[in-house]
């Protein structure tokens, strides 16, 4: 029997080369599951997606959802890719200017065959989800960064696509835009159950919107897995330099997150309902190093046990894990060599690692979240 739109697995297997370049590379999304492609510039994430879209023929492959085969080069077989039902949502919204939001979004239902009146009433129920009803009658010139990629999303889904790609799609917006669309995209993703590929070089993307993380170096997977498994101990060179930020796993509340030692304090970046997963993300540069516990004060401590000791320029980081909501991440602080001096710091100490609640932004977290 074969599997509806929107809940089938895909499954990949796609080789291709070009001059000075080649990609291997085989993965499977589950429905409803986002797995994130991370790697530095040429590493081959953009070739992916178009392999999967259908914008580029592999040498070699397979590309499958559920039971239906898009590609399949030793049969002969390669969908054009307006026959894939493929949703992208890219940097850019690319809307069509002279059309409304309104009209943008029924684009896809329209193009599917859906009559006008169904199609308009598909597009208002998307534009309603994205949390841009209000903007139906508007063209794109007169839509922001942030307007207009919410009108993009809707569009992207209403044409219920089997697979969903977001190819950076918060690379352009604004640093006030982005958490806003963020969040959005946590809650519109959880709720539905098409697998989604996400090509980004940001790591909270990752933390937020992602199940799980593959990262791509030199067109192979170099590591792969859940993403809190992925950041919390990372085997290649770009994943530990992406992973630089602490990221504290727990449950969020009121007035942060919860973990195993207590409640972590810090401010609201983008929408978390209590009770869902999130997590406290700071610099290591933000983390003062005690013997003792501070006691008097709103600052958050995190007791943790040294694992080694890196000198970086004028500073040392000092790596270290904490036991927190039955996880064990590494988090990481920089201090000056005389802080490491005037404290007498060896790997296994145990120390406490301090930071202002100012300093932490609370995400919500999809995949869960982790620490460099």
């Amino acid at each position: 029997m074969t599997e509806r739109a929107g809940e089938a697995a895909m499954l990949a297997d796609v080789a291709l080369r070009r001059a000075g370049f080649g990609l291997d590379v085989t993965c499977t999304v589950a429905p409803g599951e986002v797995v994130a492609v991370l790697g530095p510039n040429g590493a081959g994430k953009s070739t992916l997606l178009s392999a999967l879209s259908g914008l580029v023929r592999p040498e070699r492959g397979r590309i499958a959802l559920g039971d239906r085969v898009w590609l399949d080069t030793d049969h002969n077989v390669d969908l054009p890719a307006h026959r894939r039902g493929v949703g992208l949502l890219a940097q850019n919204a690319l809307l069509f200017p002279y059309l409304s939001a309104l009209d943008n979004v029924a684009f896809g239902p329209r193009a599917a065959g859906a009559g006008k009146r169904t199609a308009r009433t598909i597009a208002e129920r998307w534009l309603a989800r994205v949390d841009a009803a209000d903007l139906a009658g508007h063209r794109p010139g007169r839509l922001s960064g942030g307007q207009a990629q919410r009108v993009a999303l809707a569009r992207a889904l209403a044409a219920d696509p089997e697979l969903l790609l977001l190819d950076e799609p918060l690379a352009a917006l604004d640093v006030d835009a982005a958490p806003a669309l963020r969040g959005l995209l946590h809650r519109v993703l959880r709720s539905q159950h098409r697998p989604t590929v996400l090509v980004t070089h940001d790591v909270l993307d990752a933390v937020v919107l992602a199940d799980r993380v593959l990262v791509l170096v030199d067109g192979r997977i170099a590591e792969q897995g859940p993403t809190r498994a992925v950041l919390a101990r990372p085997r290649a060179a770009f994943t530990a330099r992406i992973a630089g930020l602490n990221l504290v796993p727990g449950i969020a509340e009121e007035e942060g997150i919860k973990t195993g030692e207590g409640v972590i304090s810090g401010r609201i970046a983008e929408p978390v309902e209590q009770g869902e997963a999130a997590a406290a993300v700071f610099a290591p540069s933000a983390v003062a190093v005690h013997r003792e516990c501070p006691h008097g004060s709103p600052r958050n401590a995190l007791r943790v046990r040294l694992a080694g000791l890196e000198p970086r320029g004028d500073v040392i980081r000092l790596r270290a894990a904490a036991r927190l909501m039955g996880e064990d991440p590494v988090l990481a602080a920089d201090v000056t060599p005389a802080a490491v001096a005037d404290l007498g710091l060896a790997a296994g100490d145990e120390v406490f690692f301090v930071v202002k609640a100012t300093e932490v932004a609370i995400h919500p977290a999809s995949g869960g979240s982790s620490s460099p």
